[in-house]
């Protein structure tokens, strides 16, 4: 897999790939969460941030990972996600050390959110250094939905 940064010439595959991952999940499209694919110049690049592509040996978009400035030198790590067939080969690890190391460089701390039952992505998340900040319950269950975590960077002068 190859990572690029983002060009707009990707938009409709990165689209399919986020929404496609998002579906075999079992969310369905969500015209508030999911506007920043309208407008990933404005939403991620325009304020600091960047959004990085993996693409196949064929040049198709298979992975994406974003990252999101939220001001006053924090980041969100958001969007890494990957089609079916190249999990399990270390891609969406790629994808999310490409955010990581872009995070590192451009802010001093970095927040992710994910789904409870994303196992593998905790444990990676974990083994990079993050910590668990919160946990968001259901609001019809016990058991947590979402999952906060953050990692503040060390800024040697």
């Amino acid at each position: 897999m190859i990572i690029q940064t983002y060009d707009s010439s990707k938009k409709d595959e990165v689209r399919e790939v986020v929404l496609g991952v998002l579906l075999e999940h079992g969310f369905e499209y969500d015209r508030l969460k999911d506007g920043d694919l309208k407008d990933i110049e404005g939403y991620y690049f325009a304020k600091g941030g960047t959004f990085f592509v993996g693409l196949s040996e064929d040049g198709r978009v298979v992975g994406t990972a974003g990252v999101r400035s939220l001001g006053e030198g924090s980041c969100e790590i958001r969007r890494i996600y990957l089609k079916k067939e190249f999990r399990n080969k270390g891609y969406g690890k790629q994808l999310f050390l490409a955010a990581l190391d872009f995070a590192e460089k451009n802010f001093s701390r970095a927040v992710l959110k994910t789904d409870a039952t994303l196992k593998k992505a905790i444990d990676m998340y974990l083994k990079q250094g993050f910590s668990l900040l919160k946990e968001e319950k259901r609001a019809s269950k016990e058991e947590f939905e979402y999952l906060y975590f953050e990692k503040s960077f060390d800024k040697m002068q």
